[in-house]
């Protein structure tokens, strides 16, 4: 059982998965303060430090927040946002890179890649080549 266990650990795809949860946690992270120590605090200022969180409604001994919900919806909507700017970003960052290796992969195929030749200069090459190896008349050999 030992030994099935660690031929699951040391398969590819969960290691992959591990490094992805990872290196997601890690991003998020950099959203997180993205929109908590940038966003926010600028968005307070434009708006005038608008909380939400302490709205609520009590009905006979029941405290609905209703304030907090709002603010969370509003928090997702900052992350969101923050967060579809940070990958449009990096998918420019990306494609940009991807032009520059394929501008350098295209001229490489341009220099490797010749048209086929017409078969009559084909068939004029391969007379030239035999005649090459022919012995010239007058000479001894």
């Amino acid at each position: 059982m030992l030994q099935e266990f660690k031929k699951f650990i040391a398969r590819g795809n969960v290691v992959d998965l591990a490094v992805g949860v990872i290196i997601g946690a890690a991003f998020g992270n950099i959203v997180t303060s993205l929109v908590n120590n940038i966003f926010t605090p600028l968005l307070g200022i434009i708006f005038g430090g608008v909380d939400f969180s302490g709205l609520s409604l009590t009905l006979g001994d029941a405290k609905i927040m209703y304030g907090a919900f709002i603010q969370s919806v509003f928090d997702f909507l900052i992350t969101a946002i923050c967060l579809f700017i940070v990958v449009k970003i990096m998918n420019k960052f990306n494609s940009d890179l991807h032009k520059i290796g394929k501008k350098g992969k295209k001229e490489e195929e341009e220099k490797e890649i010749l048209p086929p030749k017409p078969a009559d200069i084909v068939l004029l090459e391969e007379i030239r080549d035999l005649l090459k190896k022919e012995p010239k008349k007058g000479s001894k050999k």
